[in-house]
């Protein structure tokens, strides 16, 4: 059970971190939503600090594990068909998460008010999937499915521009179909200039 109402608080933490900021959420609201005392709330983590330090940890475990990270890397395309589906999923799960939606608003607003946070958004925003890719295009490169390039200012790249468009994105959710589209078209012409036929 204390697993399960641990959870409980983190997912609903999220929620009020991403509406509100860290500074405007409060205990008492977060417990109302839960349905629980504020003491309850105590029993599981003894400060809103710990809380937050528990979803930034929560966050991070769960965007390696279901996005990759340099050291949990997704399986290594064999072909550039196979790095466009890869890419492509990546991006689905990035967009569409909706836990993933609540961390990129909450490692918007907070990276201007956290150390932590600003160190988090660097590497989810840029560092971490230029990494990412850096050792994919390594491989593809000695594969012999890549041009011979230097493989992190390829990664630089490919990921700069479909980062810049997913912020786009979050702050316009409508124009999430254009986003894609947009991505997709830079995909398929990076492939076309990078991929060895």
């Amino acid at each position: 059970m204390e697993n399960t109402t641990k959870s409980r608080i983190l997912d609903e933490a999220l929620v009020l971190f991403a509406e509100n900021g860290y500074k405007g959420a409060n205990l008492r609201d977060l417990a109302a939503r839960l349905g629980l005392s504020k003491s309850a709330l105590y029993k599981h983590y003894a400060s809103k600090e710990d809380i937050w330090n528990a979803l930034l940890d929560r966050m991070i475990a769960y965007h390696a594990e279901h996005f990759g990270s340099a050291e949990h890397l997704p399986q290594m395309p064999k072909s550039t068909e196979e790095l466009y589906v890869l890419t492509m999923k990546m991006l689905h799960f990035t967009i569409n998460d909706p836990r993933i939606i609540l961390t990129r608003k909450l490692l918007l607003t907070e990276q201007f008010h956290d150390e932590r946070v600003c160190k988090l958004a660097t590497k989810h925003f840029l560092i971490g999937t230029e990494n990412i890719f850096t050792i994919i295009f390594e491989k593809m490169m000695e594969d012999g499915l890549l041009k011979k390039e230097d493989p992190k200012m390829l990664a630089f790249i490919y990921t700069a521009p479909v980062t810049t468009l997913i912020q786009l994105c979050t702050r316009e959710p409508d124009k999430q179909e254009e986003v894609m589209r947009r991505i997709e078209e830079f995909i398929k012409y990076f492939i076309k200039i990078y991929g060895v036929k």
